[in-house]
């Protein structure tokens, strides 16, 4: 095999002792609130995150201790629908969104063989805007008449009758919608210019071909968002009728701007995740991706395809047959491409040298629910079928599904795929394993059941049911709250000892079939690296020297 080089041209197994003193990285409080090194801001998002995660998650308890029996036992039902709207908007825009762009800006670089982030300052910016923003969305809480309670989607009319807190959760979503731009201008930047000599687009990671392609979606369609929220505000302030019918607006207009940006977003949140089973799936395979050059082609479909099928969420709101028609059959034809992807990856397996460390468990599981969720999709990609489970519990079945076992499975599996590349540990297999399938089982007995509800017809973001559901609504419960205690074990099983460094010291590769440059920087990855742009072999996955 070639020699491999640090990024300084010496020997990296001279690197024995602290990179972080060879490199003069700021220490204290300052190389947090002025972080420009790209692996700083990623940990800064992650550990973000997180703690949107864990507040999202108290809420979504809060629901499902409410849902645990019939008859209104803690919250009513005002609070219970402030619960609802508030995770959903503190889970997609606060934990799983700034998650994904954290392992940007930790893998990018690394990746493509760049020095950082190409817009350094505004990296920091980007981030330090959504710490305002989140705390506008949780103070909401603490406003007069409460929270928002409208649903995550903010439907009019509700929107425009809610109180104070509405206008707070419209300002943090246009500081949110900003960061998110800023971050995807710096991911686009850094991909088409930064790349290391000899890494052509078509050898690039697969991570940073969807991470490309996830940040022109959000650039498309943030400003969707805005664009509906700003008339939403201006409806309740400044006299404007855009979606009151009082004054001859219409309250599914703003459904259609809505969900022209709530369908990219949803592969906003899982064409990263994409990226980073594409990662896995090979290492512990031991084979290269089967079809890379499709995979890319698939991903670039699915960005385009999603922006013509967002009236699937609107069939129950008297659309004309035709229109039915054209979005039903878009939305299969999206079925398509994301096939497939789990077609390459099951290829990829196909016979290879397998084995199930931590990184592939999740990677596995997530490709085994994922798949579930699309089938569900399907299913409600049916107009037919749709108008009868719409606002039902499938539905939520279906997105936590895609959303939970797709996105969050990925970000695990990423955690413990890269985890000892950031920290320069290795994380107990034990540990993660415990973590694994547990998750696995209470997700499961959580969501699965939701199936039966909603076929049943019980409607979602209702504080109360009758008999009928009880007995599906108490497993899911009951699952829901061993879910979020796997979450807990986590950050304190296997979090904290990896942001501490305590383990087992990771190789400079230790996954033994790994390729990419991220591999080729010793473990913990230095404060700089990449300094001088890496000669690259043939393949663009090792430093030659």
């Amino acid at each position: 095999m070639s020699a491999v080089l640090d990024p300084h041209g010496h020997d990296s197994h001279a690197h024995g002792h602290d990179h972080h003193d060879d490199h003069h990285a700021p220490t204290g409080w300052r190389r947090w609130v002025f972080a420009t090194n790209h692996k700083d801001i990623g940990t800064l998002y992650l550990l973000f995150a997180f703690t949107m995660l864990m507040i999202g998650g108290v809420l979504a308890l809060c629901i499902r201790a409410e849902l645990f029996q019939p008859g209104l036992q803690f919250f009513n039902p005002e609070l219970f629908n402030q619960f609802t709207t508030m995770h959903g908007l503190i889970m997609v825009f606060g934990a799983i969104m700034p998650a994904f762009v954290g392992f940007a800006n930790w893998m990018i670089p690394l990746q493509i063989g760049a020095s950082d982030m190409a817009f350094a300052r505004m990296n920091n910016f980007s981030f330090w805007l959504m710490i305002p923003a989140a705390i506008m969305l949780v103070a909401s809480f603490f406003m007069p008449g409460g929270a928002p309670a409208a649903g995550w989607t903010l439907y009019a009319p509700l929107t425009l009758q809610m109180g104070p807190s509405m206008d707070a959760g419209i300002f943090a979503m246009h500081i949110l919608g900003a960061s998110s731009i800023m971050g995807s201008i710096n991911i686009i930047v850094t991909i088409l210019n930064m790349r290391a000599p000899g890494m052509t687009l078509m050898k690039m990671p697969m991570f940073a071909w969807t991470w490309l392609i996830t940040a022109y979606l959000l650039i498309a369609v943030m400003p969707v968002l805005a664009g509906a929220i700003t008339m939403t505000l201006t409806d309740r302030h400044f006299g404007t009728s855009f979606f009151s019918p009082a004054g001859g607006g219409d309250p599914v207009m703003y459904q259609h701007i809505f969900w022209f940006f709530g369908h990219p977003e949803v592969y906003i949140m899982i064409l990263p995740a994409f990226g980073i089973v594409s990662q896995i799936v090979p290492t512990f395979a031991r084979k290269r991706l089967f079809g890379y050059a499709s995979m890319v082609y698939a991903t670039a479909s699915i960005a385009i395809l999603s922006f013509i099928v967002w009236a699937h969420h609107m069939f129950a709101t008297g659309m004309p047959v035709t229109g039915q028609l054209f979005f039903m059959y878009a939305t299969m034809l999206i079925a398509v491409p994301t096939g497939v992807k789990i077609f390459n990856w099951l290829a990829t397996m196909w016979r290879g040298s397998m084995t199930f460390e931590t990184p592939m468990l999740w990677a596995v599981g997530f490709i085994f629910v994922f798949t579930m969720g699309g089938f569900t999709g399907l299913i409600l990609a049916m107009a037919p079928i749709d108008i009868q489970v719409q606002d039902t519990y499938y539905v939520v079945a279906h997105f936590h599904y895609v959303l939970v076992a797709g996105s969050l499975y990925a970000l695990y599996a990423g955690v413990y795929y890269w985890g000892p590349k950031w920290a320069g540990v290795m994380i107990s297999e034990t540990r993660g394993k415990i973590h694994f399938w547990g998750s696995l089982i209470t997700f499961n007995i959580t969501f699965f059941p939701m199936h039966f509800l909603g076929l049943a017809g019980m409607p979602r973001r209702y504080a109360d049911y009758p008999m009928q559901f009880a007995d599906f609504n108490a497993i899911a419960s009951v699952g829901a709250f061993g879910f979020g205690l796997m979450q807990v074990y986590f950050f304190f099983a296997v979090a904290v000892p990896l942001m501490r460094g305590k383990g087992e010291k990771a190789p400079q590769k230790p996954w033994e079939a790994a390729e990419g440059l991220e591999w080729e920087v010793p473990s913990p990855a230095p404060f700089h690296t990449f300094e001088n742009p890496p000669k690259l072999d043939r393949t663009a996955t090792k430093i030659v020297g």
